[in-house]
């Protein structure tokens, strides 16, 4: 078998542990010209051509594998394994994986260990690419911690993403991380499962301008995105983690790969992640269809597509095509390889060592081995690696990048920005600072962060009890109420006497997830990864929690802090106020003081419809012609205990309790003269949708008008609305501002009966609103030809 060729030896090492002087003197010293592939102002195509001519098998192989730091370093100690790097760079030296919960200078220098290796001790020098997590902040200590995705979403605020973006590119380059596994563009159609925290929300074009605008800021920096989790992953059966995914091509096409398509193709992302499951019975690792004739045929995607961790071994343990004890890495390997899945991450058996074996037999084309790896090589090209490998900053100056103060002002802005208000009875909100408040509840005085944090995250940033402290000058009490784990009411009690003797009670209640260390070793929690539930309602003892402290009478506002929507009808009608700040950042306490005490008008808009039980699922607002209903027979359990019997259901309805988009205001915001810059066009053309809006009241404050798009006639079964552009826009207390729209008529096609994309002639109505189910005004746009 061949190996990559070593050229410092043992000894040299030894004398420079981190090899960096040695192998300069040990390397030759021929004064040829550098190959083509090492000439940065080649083009991209010629230097992976030129490359790859000059690789060996196994060199080739090596690019498709990901390593790992905790190959050549002790996670505990730091202590260097030079047979663990060279045995790494062997197999698996195509990425590196360095998500540990380990110093930050340890992450450096292993990334640096590692590229010096490449670069002085290999015969090619092809750098690596260092990798981790980053779907709110990079999962290293000390790291800014960003709100969970389902919660900056509902900023509907592109820029600050893509600002928040920027920011963890700077973070990840501190450390010569260059790539990172974000954005996640999954939909939450299935809301009992475990990520919906994960995800941008239910609608395609949401998820798609906030993925691209990730991808796009942060790419500006040279730190790749990959795109997760293609495709159609995030409604599995029963809402339960790793299982199959019904659907047909045509809402493949029409819901799921519109997001991914925005953020991978428009926004140039730089590599894929596929998914963990099966949809329409074709494992994701191996579909052809969407990951060749789809992404790289239709698409022309051109860069890496990578597995989730072990992700390829399922093909055998989970999906049953091959045996899996001891797993068929041939098997493995000819279904993901010559499908369109180039790497295998780690967390599996690694099949792809199969590779040299499997061609030399004739059961694997080179031909295959060798695209898989030209995408690998291009991805690094464009990332410009092969010029700055590790861009690491030196120690003293990593202080100046990671976690500034510019960073922290962020988070707590944009924490702010996302924070919804669902209800507000008789204003009572915001609060008067000098008012004396009763803070309860088993989230009051926490740190309740999503999954993929680093470990004992939870020490770190500031609790709401933290930030009321600071924000009132009156008095803030405290009591816990209950545990979120536990049915136990007897310290309910005291919380209803501490806000008795308060002028208003804020009640934080919610769901919880773990880090990414606790995550997986067994413990309670009711998001995240792999914690998928049977119900949205509260878990334990706080609705009654919440019933008792409302029952005193007192003003009590009501604070779901969760990772997805909490299904409470009751507590929606009889709290004085209701807000759901979704899983916030580090400076979430101070983001909910800001809300509370009117420091920041919210304008946080539902990216996600909440259901009034989890029978009612699903909720989106996007439902196809003929689902759901405009007036629905609906029955009710009601306050007293009698019951009203309907239909449609029996005992519920199948509205939502608050829809797509939804998020009220301290300002009061009135739409008006609504036009269209044309009333018809072409396939090919664009129009401009204007209206005006008004603040009435006496607050500056930022709407966020959404413009949504219904077919009126069609040729097949269209959702019933679609949402086609939002923005968030400013309005001053008192006045008018005009906002404009940009609508592509080709963003009005459907997929036909044929399988074909096709706009069609007709009438569209164009709806202008403050949410999925208030809409303020219409225009008709004919499109003809």
């Amino acid at each position: 078998m061949l190996r990559q060729t070593v050229i410092l030896t043992a000894v040299a090492l030894a004398l420079d542990p981190l090899g960096t002087t040695s192998c300069h003197a040990l390397r030759s010293t021929s004064n040829a010209t550098a190959p083509l592939y090492k000439d940065p102002s080649a083009s991209i195509d010629d230097r992976v051509s030129d490359l790859l001519s000059r690789m060996t098998l196994q060199d080739k192989v090596g690019q498709l594998m990901q390593g790992d730091i905790t190959n050549f370093i002790n996670s505990t100690t730091n202590a260097f394994n030079f047979s663990g790097l060279v045995d790494n760079m062997e197999w698996k030296a195509g990425q590196l994986w360095t998500g540990y919960p380990v110093p930050q200078r340890w992450i450096a220098d292993a990334v640096k260990r590692a590229q010096d290796y490449l670069a002085e001790n290999t015969t090619l020098g092809i750098p690596t690419i260092a990798q981790n997590e980053a779907i709110h902040g990079v999962a290293y200590f000390n790291a800014t911690i960003f709100n969970s995705p389902i919660g900056y979403a509902s900023s509907f605020d592109t820029e600050l993403v893509a600002q928040m973006a920027d920011i963890i590119a700077t973070e990840s380059l501190a450390l010569g991380i260059t790539q990172v596994f974000a954005p996640v563009v999954d939909l939450a159609r299935e809301l009992r499962f475990g990520r919906v925290e994960e995800t941008f929300g239910e609608d395609p074009f949401l998820a798609g301008e906030i993925g691209y605008h990730y991808v796009k800021a942060l790419q500006a920096r040279n730190v790749s995105a990959v795109v997760k989790h293609f495709a159609g992953f995030s409604a599995p059966e029963q809402g339960l983690n790793l299982a199959p995914v019904h659907g047909g091509e045509r809402e493949l096409r029409t819901t799921w790969l519109p997001p991914f398509h925005r953020t991978v193709i428009d926004g140039d992302a730089w590599s894929v992640m596929s998914a963990y499951h099966s949809y329409d019975g074709i494992p994701a690792v191996a579909d052809y269809h969407t990951l060749t004739e789809i992404l790289r045929n239709e698409w022309g995607y051109e860069y890496f597509v990578m597995s989730d961790a072990g992700g390829t071994d399922r093909l055998c343990t989970a999906f049953k095509m091959c045996q899996a004890s001891p797993i068929d890495s041939e098997a493995v390997t000819t279904l993901a390889l010559p499908a369109g899945n180039d790497v295998e991450m780690g967390g599996g058996s690694f099949n792809f060592k199969k590779i040299p074996e499997l061609v030399a037999a004739g059961k694997l084309d080179l031909s295959v081995v060798d695209t898989a790896v030209a995408r690998t090589l291009r991805t690094k090209f464009k990332m410009g690696l092969f010029e700055n490998p590790n861009p690491a900053a030196p120690e003293n100056q990593t202080s100046s990048l990671i976690h500034t103060k510019e960073a922290v002002g962020l988070a707590r802005k944009l924490d702010a920005e996302s924070i919804v208000l669902l209800e507000n009875r008789d204003a009572v909100l915001p609060l008067k600072k000098s008012a004396s408040v009763a803070l309860i509840g088993p989230f009051a005085d926490v740190m309740n962060y999503g999954d993929y944090v680093v470990e004992d995250s939870k020490y770190r940033g500031i609790t709401p009890l933290a930030g009321l402290r600071e924000a009132s000058t009156g008095s803030i009490s405290y009591a816990l109420g209950c545990q979120p784990w536990s049915n136990d009411e007897s310290s309910i009690p005291e919380a209803v006497s501490a806000a008795a003797a308060a002028d208003a009670a804020v009640v934080i209640v919610g769901t919880w997830s773990r880090d990414q260390t606790e995550l997986w070793q067994g413990l309670n929690a009711t998001t995240g990864e792999h914690v998928d539930v049977s119900s949205l309602s509260l878990v334990g003892a706080q609705a009654a929690l919440v019933r008792a402290i409302i029952a005193t009478g007192k003003p009590t506002i009501v604070v779901f802090s969760s990772g997805k929507p909490v299904s409470e009808p009751w507590i929606s009608e009889h709290a004085s106020a209701l807000v759901q700040q979704f899983y916030p950042s580090e400076q979430g306490g101070h983001a909910l003081a800001d809300v509370l005490y009117g420091a920041h008008n919210p304008s946080g808009r539902l990216p996600v419809g909440i259901p009034r039980s989890v029978g009612t699922l699903p909720i989106f607002y996007d439902y196809l012609n003929s689902g759901r209903g405009d007036d629905p027979d609906a029955g009710a359990v009601n306050d007293n205990g009698t019951l009203t019997f309907g239909h449609q259901y029996v005992l519920d309805s199948p509205a939502p309790l608050y829809p797509f988009g939804h998020g009220l205001s301290y300002a009061r915001f009135e739409y008006s003269n609504v036009s269209l810059s044309s009333t018809t066009a072409g396939p090919d053309d664009a129009i401009t949708a204007s209206i005006s809006i008004t603040n009435a009241a006496d607050v500056d404050g930022f709407d966020v008008p959404q413009l949504y798009v219904a077919d009126q006639l069609a040729s097949v079964v269209v959702p019933n609305l679609a949402l086609r552009g939002f923005q968030k826009v400013w309005v001053p207390a008192g006045e008018t501002v005009d906002v404009q729209f940009e609508l592509k008529v080709e963003q009005l096609g459907l997929w036909d009966q044929r399988m074909r994309y096709v706009v069609e002639p007709g009438d569209f109505t164009v709806w202008v609103g403050a949410s999925s189910a208030d809409l303020r005004g219409n225009a008709t746009l004919t499109v003809v030809g």
